[in-house]
């Protein structure tokens, strides 16, 4: 997916740039930890299906803050500053980004 195209609604394109990078960096560095903890593509790259990122609650772990990961385990997936954790009641799944239709 070209980064110059916005996939989904409630992004711009810088912030475009840095989820898409992020998200990069994450499989690049951690792809084998990702596989092995069997997470999904919504689970890190999940938008809602309407409304895109405006609903932060069926994002993926990857289309939340453009913090680079820095550590992945079963449960979670550590950011500078903050942490996704897997199985958080009340949130929804959304579809991966490259899925959105709106």
């Amino acid at each position: 997916m070209k980064t110059t195209a916005l996939p989904c609604p409630g992004l711009t394109g810088s912030k475009w740039a840095v989820l898409h990078e992020a998200a990069l960096d994450a499989l690049d560095r951690f792809g084998a930890e990702l596989s092995e903890h069997e997470r999904t593509a919504p689970e890190l790259f999940g938008v809602h299906p309407n409304v895109g990122i405006i609903r932060s609650d069926y994002c993926g772990a990857l289309m939340l803050s453009g913090e680079k990961a820095t550590a992945i385990s079963a449960d979670r997936i550590r950011f500078k500053l903050t942490a996704y954790y897997r199985h958080v009641p009340g949130c929804g799944v959304g579809v991966p980004i490259w899925a959105f239709k709106g």
